[in-house]
């Protein structure tokens, strides 16, 4: 955990010392955290977890398609030992269509999807958590897909963000679903 704490303050003053070159070529730093919801079988073996989303994303005020890169930590618990979780880790390249607003509108609604690497990994006990997730340091690496929706309100160059994404990550057994909702702040952009 503090790995994590370390990272996402890494990332904050990187974001906040970047800002000013990067917002003159239409950059935007997100910084996000929130709730996982497991969808589908995976739902049958872990709980809602949390996560942290850090990103940048392209997308140039007089055009609404733009493109976003970003890195997501999950944390869900086993329902049959809390002792046991599973840690996901990705990346991912998403197109952003940003629907047109008027230019005092403060609300801008936004879909996002694209694909990634997803790595899984049972972390904390060294019992069976389940099909397809294996015992405590099994790890899988797969190839994954996401699509959602969200909304920025700005305000001065800074703004708010929440955002919800449906994720389909291919591996060998059934697919791994899931839904983050993740509220954030957004650095940068015109």
């Amino acid at each position: 955990m503090r790995r994590v704490a370390a990272g996402v303050a890494v990332a904050l003053v990187g974001m906040l010392a970047t800002t000013s070159v990067a917002r003159a070529q239409g950059a935007e730093f997100s910084l996000g955290a929130g709730a996982t919801v497991p969808l589908g079988n995976y739902k049958d073996f872990v709980k809602t977890g949390y996560h942290g989303l850090v990103g940048i994303s392209f997308a140039p005020s007089s055009f609404p398609l733009g493109i976003q890169i970003d890195g997501q930590y999950h944390r869900l618990k086993f329902k049959s030992n809390g002792n046991l979780k599973n840690q996901l880790i990705m990346g991912t390249a998403n197109l952003i269509y940003k629907f047109k607003t008027s230019e005092d509108s403060k609300f801008r609604p936004y879909l996002i999807a694209g694909g990634g690497i997803y790595n899984s990994k049972v972390v904390g006990g060294n019992d069976v958590a389940g099909p397809g997730v294996g015992n405590t340091g099994n790890t899988s690496t797969d190839f994954g897909i996401n699509a959602g929706a969200g909304f920025d309100i700005k305000a001065r160059g800074i703004g708010f963000f929440v955002e919800s994404r449906f994720h389909d990550v291919f591996n060998a057994g059934s697919n791994t679903k899931f839904l983050p909702i993740t509220v954030g702040v957004r650095l940068g952009g015109n």
